[in-house]
């Protein structure tokens, strides 16, 4: 038997989810003191308002409002895939109080692993990521569950999503 030498690796570092470090990449999406906020309903509500620049409109698209259900990742576990939207904007909410990752590169070519960030979520918080900004595919953590997707439909929308595949060296994340 012949030893081979172990795969190139590269462990992304996960960093806690904030409107000031995520703001290349699109919105955090959550109701804080800093949020537009203000009484309606009578006083029995409150509306957080304009949390996040949803863009689907592009070449014809139409705001599809979905729900995917994910089930949870266990750390840790390689990244396979980065994909991009070029032509909308896709936001994702929990509709549950639960933890998801969130792994980003800027637009543009393909990311290399050290382009790639890590944020991890708290409950409350969700993610629109702008178009062209390159985003592995929903990571749920602990118990997994259901998320609110506002994304771009219509016209070109099945040839919208991008991929690109992290082989070399392999990226993971680890707990």
């Amino acid at each position: 038997m012949v030893d081979r030498p172990p795969a190139p690796r590269y462990v992304l570092t996960l960093e806690p989810l904030a409107a000031t470090t995520f703001a290349p990449f699109g919105d955090v999406i959550e109701a804080t003191e800093h949020a537009p906020h203000y009484g309606i309903n009578e006083g029995y509500a409150e509306r957080f308002h304009d949390l996040a620049r949803i863009d689907v409109a592009r070449e014809g698209g139409q705001t599809l409002v979905s729900i995917f259900r994910a089930r949870p990742r266990r750390l840790p576990f390689k990244l396979s895939v980065v994909e991009r939207h070029r032509l909308g904007s896709q936001a994702f909410v929990p509709l549950s109080s639960q933890r998801f990752l969130v792994v980003v590169a800027v637009a543009g070519s393909p990311p290399r692993p050290e382009q790639l960030r890590g944020f991890v979520s708290a409950p409350g918080q969700g993610v629109n990521y702008a178009p062209g900004v390159w985003h592995h595919p929903l990571l749920a953590l602990d118990v997994g569950g259901d998320f609110l997707v506002i994304d771009r439909g219509g016209p070109g929308a099945a040839g919208d999503c991008e991929e690109h595949v992290l082989d070399h060296p392999e990226v993971w994340i680890e707990g």
